[in-house]
């Protein structure tokens, strides 16, 4: 049994400890093994029932979010779902009427009749339209700190292990800039160990992807198309007062998308890709030996050149680029879906970091003759990175098959279950109550009269390994989240968190709720809510109904509107919107094997 250094429970234990010590201080000759006798308390386990129901999500707002699914799902147990992406586009900083080249339009307009020999025609060129979106990565994947990836590296524990084999550490070959995935970096025919003419950092460093699910060796169909629907950012309904939701049950394409900007195939890559600047012949400087520009793994495709000339660069100086509420209105946005070519995919995607890069020539004088220049113009979907308010809007749709009857038929029952349904997105959640069906005020006063410290509170919900098996490649969700559902509030204590890493797996370490696995199948999780208990016990809150959901990253704590059956809207964690995994837990009814019920455990003390 573990005591937590954490919370009311030690602070009463050591007051009744100092007390005892204070009394002894006060007479030692009187007090003796008569007063205090060899153990003053004594520490139990007991277990509670715990009911669960299940829920059934059949949308969720999917706008203003951190996270986008895309791609096709398909879940062996829940089915199928197929997820695109609708967004605006937004000028540079939000700034409108932006100025291509040297000078303004309205400059350019009036050069045959200045004064100044500078002012011309700039013919501004589109040369270039690059669409990219960063995958996510794993920020906990480098854990001795060598350079390398867990998932490349020949011993993730040992930051002196030589992954390469050319003599050279992982970390000597980090602090030295070359590559610890290749024996020969800069490919001269003599290993890096021998070799002193490599220079540093020119190489595409690997990175271990996060948030990808089905096969990412297949290459998937991307399509990029306009989108003609308008992007409300607030809702007419509240006098302009309020965000307009939008949900995943909505679908734009194909009625509101009009020029196809792309389509064609892309390989999923987890290598940088680096671009190396052209050697200029005009200048004894080699530029090419300057440090590559970098662009981390992502989707980067080319868009249709002519479209952006029309609706871009040749609008410099009219209405529709004078701020960036008209070019949002003018040029609406982008539809964006994923297609696979043989096995289903799906991607989570930031669009927070996704732009879209013009690249035009223009003319320009330069002493006194006419020159081409190069500039680029880059356009984002949404903002807000951290804790910052996402700005601009963008959707996500997401469409479901039906659920097969074993699992429909347990949801919406109104009943405690044998089996929680957990499924992230448009999926399910369950609502969990505490110590029995009606809010468990007879026990709680029970413990309340008893005295009780309570040292540690658990929840254990154990996976139901024959549902999951006999379906066959789920992939589970590694972590759990649990909320009050009256004020929507996480469970964990943000308070007690002392976790030292600021990831979504480095945090709330104390509440757990990790998946358990054995043999790299899930086993348990274990959700401690020891501070949950304590404010029933000793601040007299409300027992309320918890609500339990899947979610990628239990530090998004928000919550967004979701309609369950019947049309009602609810108030639910936002988390659950980010992600396509699902999982199936034991319920506490009596035909569940008694090992594997859903239980409550509580570990207290006492005094004698």
């Amino acid at each position: 049994m573990r005591f937590l250094s954490r919370g009311i429970a030690p602070a009463i234990l050591g007051t009744f400890l100092l007390l005892a010590l204070a009394s002894c201080e006060e007479d030692v000759t009187t007090i003796g093994n008569g007063v205090i006798d060899e153990n003053p308390f004594s520490s139990d386990k007991v277990i509670y029932d715990v009911f669960a129901s299940n829920k059934k999500i059949e949308a969720v707002q999917t706008n203003k979010l951190p996270i986008y699914q895309i791609g096709v799902f398909n879940d062996p147990i829940y089915g199928r779902s197929t997820a695109s992406i609708t967004s605006q586009l937004s000028l540079l900083g939000g700034t409108g009427n932006p100025s291509f080249g040297n000078f303004a339009q309205s400059t350019e307009d009036v050069s045959e009749t200045d004064d100044n020999e500078s002012t011309i025609e700039e013919n501004e060129t589109v040369t270039e339209v690059i669409l990219y979106i960063p995958y996510i990565r794993n920020s906990n994947a480098d854990t001795d700190l060598d350079g390398v990836a867990n998932e490349f590296d020949i011993d993730p524990e040992d930051p002196n292990s030589d992954s390469d084999g050319d003599g050279l550490t992982d970390n000597e070959e980090r602090l030295a800039g070359s590559d610890p995935l290749n024996e020969d970096t800069d490919g001269d025919g003599i290993l890096d160990d021998e070799d002193t003419s490599t220079l540093p950092n020119r190489y595409p460093v690997k990175r271990q992807l996060d948030s990808i699910y089905g096969n990412r060796e297949a290459p998937f169909t991307f399509k990029v198309e306009r989108s003609t629907y308008f992007l409300r950012d607030l809702d007419p309904n509240s006098n302009f007062l309020e965000s307009q939701e939008y949900f995943s049950s909505q679908e734009f394409a194909p009625s509101f998308v009009s020029d196809v900007l792309f389509e064609g195939p892309v390989q999923i890559t987890d290598e940088q890709t680096l671009i190396f600047a052209e050697d200029d012949p005009d200048t004894e400087e080699d530029e090419s030996l300057d440090s590559p520009q970098v662009i981390e793994p992502g989707i980067r495709v080319p868009l249709d050149l002519s479209f952006f000339q029309a609706n871009f660069l040749d609008k410099e100086g009219m209405t529709e680029l004078i701020s960036n509420s008209n070019f949002k209105n003018f040029i609406r946005g982008v539809h964006l879906s994923v297609t696979p070519t043989t096995d289903d995919i799906m991607l989570l995607l930031d669009l927070r970091n996704a732009t879209i890069t013009v690249s035009y020539e223009y003319d320009r004088i330069v002493d006194e003759e006419l020159e081409k220049a190069e500039r680029e113009y880059t356009l984002s979907f949404i903002t807000g990175q951290g804790n910052a308010p996402i700005q601009g809007n963008a959707v996500n749709t997401i469409i479901a098959d039906a659920y097969p009857p074993a699992v429909a038929d347990n949801i919406d029952t109104g009943t405690n279950t044998s089996r929680i349904y957990l499924k992230g997105g448009p999926g399910t959640y369950a609502e969990i109550k505490l110590f029995d069906d009606s809010n468990g005020e007879t026990i709680i006063n029970d413990i309340k009269t008893n005295n009780w410290i309570i040292n540690e509170a658990n929840l254990v919900f154990y996976v139901d390994r024959q549902s999951l098996d006999a379906a066959g490649g789920i992939t589970e969700p590694i972590r759990l989240y649990m909320y009050n559902t009256e004020n929507n509030n996480p469970i964990y204590n943000e308070a007690n968190d002392f976790s030292v890493t600021d990831t979504r797996f480095g945090r709330y370490l104390d509440y757990d709720a990790f998946l358990e696995e054995e043999n790299d199948l899930g086993i348990k999780y274990t959700l401690r809510i020891t501070d949950h208990i304590n404010n029933l016990i000793l601040r007299d809150s409300a027992n309320a109904t918890l609500g339990l959901t899947v979610s990628p990253d239990i530090r998004i704590s928000g919550v967004s509107t979701a309609v369950l059956s019947g049309n009602t809207e609810k108030k639910l964690p936002v988390a659950s919107n980010l992600t396509p995994l699902s999982t199936v837990l034991y319920g506490s009814t009596a035909d569940v094997p008694e090992e594997k019920k859903l239980k409550l455990e509580i570990y207290y003390t006492e005094a004698n």
